[in-house]
């Protein structure tokens, strides 16, 4: 399996990870900013939360991290948090937002 498939393996696993509060993916949310196939596929993720103080900030990095380690193929996977750029919520794919009754 090459990188790009490695890739779509991780965004589509990441797609069936929910926010507890809100009912839609964590990739739709755009709480994804940087998903990265590094050598020896090995996933590196960029991610956010919504809040600093959101109940799921301990829970959901943990959830991401094993969720992606399940892919057949994954090596190793590397999840990191970060507050920069702050969420808001035009990073909502317009999908999340019609979702949320916010178009």
């Amino acid at each position: 399996m090459n990188s790009e498939e490695l890739k779509a393996k991780v965004i589509e696993r990441l797609q069936t990870i929910f926010d507890p509060e809100i009912p839609v993916n964590i990739y739709a949310m755009g709480l994804i900013y940087e998903v990265e196939i590094l050598p020896l596929n090995n996933v590196q993720i960029v991610m956010t939360l919504t809040a600093p103080s959101c109940p799921a900030a301990q829970s959901l990095p943990i959830e991401v991290d094993q969720k992606l380690r399940e892919i057949e193929g994954v090596n190793d996977v590397h999840v990191a948090v970060t507050w920069t750029p702050p969420w808001n919520k035009s990073m909502m794919s317009e999908e999340a937002q019609l979702e949320l009754g916010m178009l």
